[in-house]
């Protein structure tokens, strides 16, 4: 093995193969090992013309001890089975899931970076509808593929500050719409908006919501975290956002350390409450953001180039529990023999 595990950029990179299975005539297919990294659907395939199409992300860690462990594979297989149902698609068992994670990390286990890299392998499973049609209505046939990466941090910096900016002429979700699904055309919407941000220097959008455009939703990439001056954890409380299971981790380990966890709206305007601010999510983690940018307006919180102590010590907890340098006293690691 070649790679510089400690300069991976989080990007693609091929490896030994993934795991498939398909659904047909009411039933899931056995889970088999595939090596081709290219596949045949049908040009009228469901997932082409009418997106149902979703998809998870999570990541399996090599421990100081050699062990290599994969972060709450149950929590993802429950959110895909929430996306599919939003979808009308039919889903993987929570068991079939978790075994398909299992196998396509085993498979790989030499592109699971070594202990000390700062480096993981990320686990993409991904559900299509493959039925060919031209009406507009559910496929009836589905393939469940789970690919793996190995990959460094989301962002170049890693664990360090960036500035955001608030793009409300275009949103990421509605309110009764599909936020809370992670589909596919969840992300295509974004692309628009991110390459705008880019173009202004920006690497992160945080989006409103999009009935008033007055309260906090999310980031493009990942879930809003705010902590208080007054020991409080706070992030958004809608119906748009797709319930991120590292925010969820996070909340546990915030109410561990005493912090009071709250699940609310918050208003754009009140975003000086914060003391620190942060996205969170499977690829990044936690990125500490020191500026968020309104209109003619900055909301500032901590310094530009050093993380806030609460973020930093729920960053060091949950990345401590997942290298096994911290006791996974949740029981969120399943490892792979």
């Amino acid at each position: 093995m070649s790679l510089n595990w400690s300069q991976l950029g989080f990007q693609y990179l091929p490896t030994n193969g993934y795991i498939r299975a398909d659904y047909a005539d009411g039933r899931w297919s056995s889970l088999e090992e595939k090596t081709d990294p290219c596949i045949s659907v049908h040009v009228a395939a469901n997932c082409l013309h009418y997106g149902q199409a979703c998809f998870e992300g999570l990541k399996a860690f090599r421990t100081r001890d050699n062990a290599i462990v994969i972060f709450r594979p149950d929590q993802n297989a429950r959110r895909l089975a929430l996306s599919a149902d939003r979808l009308c698609m039919a889903s993987p068992s929570e068991e079939q899931f978790t075994e398909a994670c299992r196998m396509a990390v085993k498979i790989n286990r030499e592109f699971v970076p070594p202990y000390g890299s700062g480096a993981s392998l990320y686990i993409r499973p991904v559900l299509i509808g493959t039925e060919p049609t031209v009406g507009i209505k559910p496929s009836s046939t589905y393939s469940f593929i789970v690919l793996v990466t190995p990959v460094g941090p989301y962002y170049r910096e890693g664990f360090k500050p960036v500035e955001a900016i608030i793009i409300d002429e275009y949103d990421r979700a509605a309110p009764l719409g599909t936020g809370q699904a992670k589909m596919a055309g969840n992300y295509a919407a974004s692309l628009k908006p991110d390459a705008l941000a880019h173009d202004k220097g920006f690497p992160i959008v945080l989006y409103t919501d999009s009935r008033e455009h007055k309260y906090v939703e999310e980031f493009g990439t990942s879930n809003f975290i705010g902590i208080t001056p007054a020991g409080e954890y706070k992030t958004p409380d809608s119906t748009s956002i797709l319930q991120s299971i590292t925010n969820s981790s996070l909340q546990v380990l915030a109410a561990d350390i005493g912090l009071t966890v709250k699940c609310e709206q918050i208003p754009v305007l009140e975003l000086d409450q914060f003391s620190e601010a942060g996205s969170c999510g499977t690829a990044s983690v936690i990125t500490p953001v020191h500026a968020v940018h309104y209109h003619d307006r900055v909301f500032r919180f901590g310094q530009p180039d050093v993380p806030g102590e609460v973020l930093t010590r729920l960053y060091t907890e949950l990345q401590g529990i997942q290298y096994g340098d911290i006791a996974d006293r949740h029981c969120w690691l399943t490892e792979v023999r």
